[in-house]
């Protein structure tokens, strides 16, 4: 480790993409910048001493002097600003800001801002498209993509639309979007969070900036944030009083917006009731900012989705696969065993991973009502089995592989297999991208021969 002697404008902490992006931005602005890690190796380590190799690093368990040499400290989402050596520095008058809280000090074009537990990045991408196809040039980046600060690198666009997680909106307060949503409140990251209604605090940040809020009336905790005196446009699935909702015309589900028809479900190229309410949502904050709506429907009618966000995979032998590893919290595999079941009990459910502290209660009736089997893998396969109500149609394996094969032995003919393993990835994989990749792999790779044993726990 360093000697840490220098005095800093900003001490960056975290070196991963968003920490790298800090020191370029800053560094850019003559700032005296430095780093801090608790890793002895941390991701961009290499990148930041070959392209700044003045800027000094620090690595090991954050040093209280050491932050009290820096004006500022720039926390990386991963970084909580709970930590004890943060909250020392900010009582003793250190201020804490992040990437995103630059940014919007900084840009200089109007700005969208989402979040929500679940199909952020769905809708981000879905309105990106919407608004190119209207002729308006889009920074797009935040949780997805380019972090915000390589944005203004580049010449300032019609709109910046930014994803944002949880976390980037603790250090967040200068942001003044022309519309923003909270898409959904589940239990997520409940290892950061004293609670749901503490991480539901922290999702309603995006609001305090002013501008329209685009409210989802099916979720009740986003119901609830609505504020007096604010331009608000709602969409639901359930709630015909939306201003985008559904309504059934003639034996077909149509999206509509008051009393006008806009498109069938059947005409839309994503699958599940969950998407629907993405392209609710994408229409709702396109109206915000006053989208034609024939070129809104075009975009809708063209989206074929994210990979890795109920990606359809394949159809074997009558079988359909999807593959939702991006379903990394128990409300995002909710949304994926409603939005494909249409009230079967005709799913394949494979889950697991590190379950990051999270209550798999709120699994227990869907997977009763719809699912099949379940076929458990990684850290977290006992504490979902606790939920599951017939303990014999449990699975349990060691492999992505081997949870295919047995998922390949049950399924029947009109089945689904879904991925959606309501826990994060890192105990198996390298992150959900990889997860996803092997299970497409092992699923193109075909059955085994013969049949494939239950596991015993």
């Amino acid at each position: 480790m360093r000697e840490a002697t220098e005095q800093f404008d900003t001490l960056v902490l975290g070196l991963g993409k968003t920490g790298l992006s800090c020191v370029s931005y800053l560094v850019d602005k003559h700032e005296r910048v430095g780093v801090a890690d608790s890793g002895q190796a941390p991701p961009e380590l290499q990148n930041l001493k070959n392209r700044y190799p003045l800027v000094p690093v620090f690595s090991g368990e954050f040093d209280e002097a050491l932050l009290r040499r820096a004006k500022r400290l720039a926390l990386s989402p991963g970084i909580s600003p709970a930590h004890p050596a943060i909250q020392t520095a900010l009582d003793e008058g250190i201020e804490i800001t992040g990437d995103v809280e630059i940014f919007c000090q900084d840009a200089d074009a109007p700005l969208i801002a989402v979040t929500g537990s679940n199909g952020k990045s769905t809708v981000v991408s879905l309105l990106a498209d919407m608004l190119r196809r209207s002729g308006k040039r889009v920074g797009l980046g935040g949780n997805i993509g380019a972090p915000a600060l390589d944005l203004l690198a580049q010449p300032a666009p019609d709109y910046y639309l930014l994803e944002l997680s949880s976390f980037q909106l603790e250090t967040l307060s200068s942001h003044r979007p022309v519309a923003s949503a909270v898409l959904n409140v589940s239990a997520d990251h409940m290892d950061r969070y004293a609670g749901l209604q503490d991480y539901a605090k922290t999702k309603e940040r995006i609001y305090a900036g002013g501008g329209t809020m685009v409210i989802n009336l099916d979720d009740e905790r986003v119901r609830d944030m609505r504020q007096a005196g604010r331009r608000v446009i709602t969409y639901s699935l359930t709630r015909p009083e939306a201003d985008f909702a559904t309504r059934d015309h003639a034996g077909e589900r149509w999206l509509v917006n008051g009393q006008s028809r806009l498109i069938k479900q059947s005409g839309l190229n994503i699958h599940g009731s969950h998407n629907l309410s993405n392209v609710l949502a994408c229409l709702a904050l396109g109206r915000s900012v006053n989208l034609p709506m024939a070129t809104m429907l075009e975009a809708v009618r063209s989206f074929t989705g994210l990979p890795h966000r109920c990606e359809w995979v394949a159809e074997r032998n009558g079988v359909n696969w999807f593959n939702d590893s991006k379903g990394t919290n128990v409300g995002a595999t909710l949304a994926a065993l409603n939005g494909l079941s249409e009230n079967k009990k005709n799913i394949h459910l494979i889950a697991g991973g590190d379950g990051k502290g999270a209550d798999f209660s709120a699994l227990k009736n869907v997977l009763s009502a719809n699912v099949k089997s379940v076929i458990l893998i990684g850290r977290s396969a006992n504490e979902i089995a606790g939920v599951v109500t017939d303990k014999e149609t449990i699975f349990y394996a060691t492999t992505m592989q081997s949870a295919v094969e047995a998922a390949m032995m049950t399924a029947a003919p009109g089945d689904i297999v879904l991925l959606s393993p309501a826990c994060a990835s890192f105990d198996m994989f390298k992150d959900y991208a990889d997860r996803g990749n092997t299970f497409k792999h092992c699923v193109a790779a075909g059955p085994p021969p013969g049949a494939y044993p239950k596991v015993e726990e």
